[in-house]
């Protein structure tokens, strides 16, 4: 009987998965496709495989497709409203084990990461002319930086000015060196946060370092969001209202962080305090990596 009622709350928490199957589905009874045996269920028990037809139309594989990228149960549509305004409530039943209504933290991440950038993308359009330096004559600039007399110097320099003077006379090929290096750092930002919560709640001993990364999840796919709609609102002519979402950033962490790891109120502003240093200058540092990968890699061009 108990077997029973947890299949039913499963089938209820993922009604929309089994609405999808149910389209798709092969009959019961019928052979398993791989291995012959008759189908008791969505699986096949004796072999494991998904018990579905895939003989289907190009529209319903495309409605697939996109069903599978929002998390194919709707998952996603119910997570995100939480996940503006109630995150504490949203973290702390994913730590509680309370998770069949809501989407994976690092799928919801990965997702916020590919659209912040897409956007990003969509903003630049290939049509930003502007250089970050300008020639004086038509002729390629020539740079010849000398950071000191030492060998370890001299090879520095080396090894810096041709690609400095690379990226200034080529300089559309390094911002796309730049896009493309920040875009596979960017995941560098769910470790750093752990970490840096890991430090701040340390005496805090029935939290886990899964618990730190949870919160990380979330709280990064809320702010990649905020910067995701204040990037749209900008390229629609709505910056200034765009930056009015600047508050909601400080806000929303107030309001996560406290309700997550029950600190007082001067606890977690202190605690928001050092975690914007100690961001900071993990973001400061994540960005010269970004600077010297690229630099490394028009290098190899030049």
């Amino acid at each position: 009987m108990v077997d029973r009622e947890l299949e039913i709350a499963a089938a209820a928490s993922l009604g929309g998965l089994a609405s999808w199957r149910s389209r798709n589905a092969a009959k019961l009874g019928s052979p398993c496709a791989n291995c012959g045996a008759p189908l008791e269920g969505p699986y096949c028990h004796a072999c494991g495989q998904l018990a579905e037809t895939f003989e289907r139309s190009i529209w319903s594989l495309a409605r697939e497709a996109l069903e599978n990228f929002f998390d194919a149960d709707g998952r996603v549509f119910h997570t995100l409203p939480r996940l503006v305004l109630r995150p504490a409530v949203l973290t702390r039943d994913y730590i509680a084990g309370r998770r069949a209504s809501q989407a994976p933290p690092l799928r919801l991440f990965l997702v916020v990461i590919v659209v912040f950038f897409f956007v990003g993308g969509l903003k630049g359009g290939g049509t930003n002319t502007t250089r970050f330096y300008q020639a004086d004559t038509p002729k390629e600039a020539k740079m010849n930086l000398s950071l000191g007399g030492g060998p370890q110097m001299r090879a520095l320099d080396a090894w810096l000015n041709p690609r400095l003077n690379y990226a200034i006379n080529h300089q559309k090929e390094f911002v796309a060196g730049i896009e493309g290096w920040t875009h596979r750092i960017a995941i560098m930002l769910l470790p750093v946060g752990t970490l840096l919560l890991s430090v701040l709640f340390v005496f805090q001993r029935r939290f886990f370092i899964f618990d730190h990364a949870i919160f990380a999840m979330h709280s990064l796919s809320f702010m990649g969001m905020l910067f995701t709609l204040t990037t749209l609102m900008g390229m629609v002519g709505l910056g200034g209202l765009g930056g009015l979402l600047g508050f909601a950033a400080p806000t929303h962490l107030f309001v996560h962080m406290r309700g997550v790891y029950r600190t007082s109120v001067l606890g977690t502003l202190f605690r928001m305090l050092l975690l914007f240093f100690f961001s900071s200058f993990a973001v400061a540092l994540l960005t010269l990596a970004v600077i010297v990968l690229t630099l490394n890699a028009v290098g190899a061009a030049s």
